[in-house]
């Protein structure tokens, strides 16, 4: 059995994806802080197997991931559990910036910015994955209250530097990141940092 880690540090802005064995761990390092890192996993053996919010929610009974949180499948099947956490709560329903949520919200001058839509497409080709393969993603870090009336907000972040989150893979699977290029609302601080992801062998 292997007992050798792999550490990538993913530039601003930048996707970064890889296979992680069932067993293995993948930690994500929020390396300068306040930066919102957009995550979506599959079964590494059939793609059409991949994360689901709704089924995630319903099995831990709410919105909000952290320690103990298992990221269920379209199938309701384990795919990662979250096995520490310095943060202590992550967003499951705020969703990726694409050029059209971003014009939506931001105005038409926004059209030409990187978004994390972009990031999954061109990192999901890889696998030949495309965009009906892009489902509702966690954002790690981010910040998302809902308020007393369902209203989402996008606030600074709860996250600092050197703060970090560990996900075990319960099969093998494939993850993609967006290392979140926003730079029209507080999630990334106004201004994407690097982060970290090390991939460490199975206990």
């Amino acid at each position: 059995m292997s007992t050798s880690t792999s550490t990538t540090v993913v530039p601003a802005r930048s996707a970064w994806s890889s296979v992680v064995r069932e067993g293995e761990t993948l930690t994500i390092t929020d390396l300068h802080g306040n930066q919102a890192v957009d995550f979506l996993v599959y079964d590494a053996r059939d793609t059409s197997v991949r994360y689901s919010a709704p089924d995630t929610i319903h099995a831990q009974g709410g919105i909000f991931l952290t320690t103990g949180s298992v990221l269920m499948s379209n199938e309701h099947t384990a795919l990662m559990t979250v096995v520490a956490d310095e943060v202590g709560r992550h967003d499951t329903v705020g969703g990726a910036c694409s050029k059209e949520s971003n014009t939506l919200r931001y105005g038409h001058h926004t059209w030409f910015q990187h978004a994390c839509v972009d990031n999954f497409l061109a990192e999901g080709a890889k696998y030949g994955l495309g965009k009906r393969d892009l489902v509702s993603n966690i954002n790690w870090y981010m910040n998302v209250p809902v308020e007393k009336d369902g209203t989402l907000g996008i606030v600074d972040g709860i996250s600092a530097p050197g703060l970090s989150l560990t996900l075990r893979a319960e099969r093998d699977v494939l993850v993609l990141v967006s290392n979140c290029p926003q730079i029209n609302n507080p999630c990334n601080g106004f201004e994407p940092t690097a982060v970290e992801m090390t991939i460490g062998a199975a206990g």
